[in-house]
């Protein structure tokens, strides 16, 4: 029995209680709750030839076993099962790798990955351009959930996730100073595999990077050549699935160039919706503590600084002729001022949007899923047009504000928005008229590329700007005294109490000069 296995008794005590949450969540979703015993079993088989490798005897040199096993009768019921295994590697701290034939199922693939588990693993296409976008987004995606250290980057995964990137500091780094650099032409460093323990990819791709893997679970969406058909470098154990699962979708080496970028825009389109979760949730989580800090700390600073400043000055009144004490009453009033403007800024922005929820930006997993999904349909850098990126803008903006007011309702709205605007004949670029020229049409998937990879880029620098903020640093302080039993906030208000009725005594002491 395998430990995902929704309404089971037998759970891998390597996965949380949380993982197998999130995973049932995702399950029930998608639609698959009601097939979750088949796609239990088949987990379950695939896990018993994954057993087959001598375990009992580590002195000696285990066998590499290649095994090729049946595909699963309903052939809708492997992508789930890839993501069901994906979870079970992750859970047994095993590394897998699943390889496909091409890139036909990768984004399905990537969809169906829970969310609480997906930085984790590394889904990319076999196109060099693509993938470099690709990899680029999973790192800021990992690092993004590292930094947060939120619920959803908890549980045992997430321990030896960061336990790994310890041991691997130097890799880690350098795949951060690679993606940040963001040079085209400049190969991502060598081992980079090696940081994810789960990959999906191409078998191109997969040679390529060369990360050896506990378990391999090859794919025939396509025919994988005969050099692929035997037992991976350094596995324990290699599965292929027979054939029966080759699809009719063509993989990014297509010699048509517009299949190709659509597949490619398949693919970028999924990071690009997870890198936009990433960022709204980000956003939501500090807009929640932004506005109770301004509750509980803004209007206590201000009055702590103009106490200050007012005390500064009357001490310069009493010593005019003595410079620093004309210094220190300046930049007393100016940091009084400072306080008061940002304070006032704040207020302004906050009455002209949506209040935070009053227990606090957590949104559920479904929450999330639907989020997602709707960011990689919607998103505006799809657009065909400009009177179609404005339609999409909306579309995107609502669907912000939903999720950031943790509004299902509101997030279905935004589809059936999307839904009827589709049915009332906006055009998209895959379903662009087969008579335009083939030069504009791959001109303007190429445009559409572009937009996905510079908006993958903008979310990067800006979590990078959210997360170095003065604001943010004090949220991940508050976090972890929440974890403790502490409230940050109300013992730093209380501080505040204390040091603005010394100032009140201070003042009360000292006597301004007359006239």
């Amino acid at each position: 029995m395998s430990s995902w296995q929704c309404g089971k008794t037998a759970v891998s005590p390597l996965l949380s209680a949380l993982e197998m949450k999130f995973w049932a969540r995702s399950a029930a979703y998608n639609g698959w709750m009601d097939s979750a015993p088949d796609i239990a079993n088949i987990v379950d088989g695939w896990l018993r030839q994954f057993a087959v490798y001598p375990a009992t005897q580590p002195t000696l040199q285990p066998v590499s076993v290649f095994r090729e096993i049946g595909a699963p009768d309903n052939l809708s019921l492997v992508v789930p099962a890839l993501a069901a295994l994906a979870a079970e590697a992750l859970a047994r701290d095993r590394t897998l790798w699943i390889v496909t034939a091409d890139d036909s199922l990768l984004p399905d693939i990537s969809n169906a990955l829970d969310l609480h588990l997906r930085p984790l693993c590394l889904v990319l296409p076999g196109a060099d351009y693509a993938g470099s976008i690709a990899l680029r987004a999973t790192l800021a995606l990992l690092k993004s959930r590292l930094t947060r250290a939120a619920e959803d980057s908890e549980g045992p995964a997430w321990s030896a996730m960061r336990n790994r990137l310890r041991v691997d500091d130097a890799l880690w780094r350098a795949c951060l100073a690679w993606s940040a650099r963001g040079l085209d032409r400049e190969a991502p460093p060598a081992a980079i595999g090696n940081l994810f323990p789960v990959r999906i990819g191409p078998w191109a791709l997969a040679g390529r990077l060369a990360a050896p893997a506990d378990w391999v679970m090859l794919i025939q969406t396509g025919q994988l050549p005969d050099k692929v058909r035997t037992p991976w470098p350094e596995a324990r154990c290699t599965l292929m699935l027979a054939s029966g699962l080759v699809s009719g979708v063509t993989s990014l080496v297509a010699v048509d160039e517009t299949v190709r970028l659509r597949a490619e825009i398949e693919v970028l389109g999924q990071e690009l919706a997870e890198m936009e979760l990433e960022f709204a949730t980000a956003q939501g989580e500090l807009a929640g503590f932004a506005e109770r800090y301004h509750e509980l700390i803004a209007g206590r600073m201000i009055e702590l600084d103009r106490l200050h400043a007012d005390l500064a000055q009357i001490k310069m009144q009493h010593n005019p002729a003595d410079p620093a004490l004309d210094v220190a009453a300046r930049q007393a009033a100016a940091r009084a001022e400072q306080t008061r403007r940002e304070s006032s800024a704040y207020s302004k922005h906050a009455a002209s949007g949506e209040h935070a929820p009053e227990q606090g930006f957590k949104p559920s997993n479904d929450l999330k899923k639907r989020f997602r999904q709707l960011a990689q349909k919607i998103h505006p850098d799809r657009a065909c047009n400009e009177a179609d990126r404005a339609w999409r803008t909306q579309l995107m903006s609502e669907a912000n504000r939903a999720y950031r007011a943790g509004d299902t309702r509101g997030l279905e709205e935004v589809f059936s928005l999307w839904r009827e605007g589709q049915h009332g004949n906006r055009s998209t670029l895959s379903d662009a008229a087969p008579s335009a020229p083939i030069s504009a049409r791959v001109d303007a998937l190429t445009a559409e590329v572009t937009r996905i990879r510079q908006r993958l880029v903008a979310i990067t620098t800006e979590l990078d700007r959210l997360y170095g903020s003065k604001l943010y640093e004090l949220f991940a302080a508050a976090r972890v005294a929440a974890r403790q039993g502490r409230d940050l906030l109300q013992e730093m208000a209380q501080r505040l109490d204390g040091q603005i009725a010394q100032a009140n005594h201070e003042l009360d002491r000292l006597e301004p000069v007359a006239g």
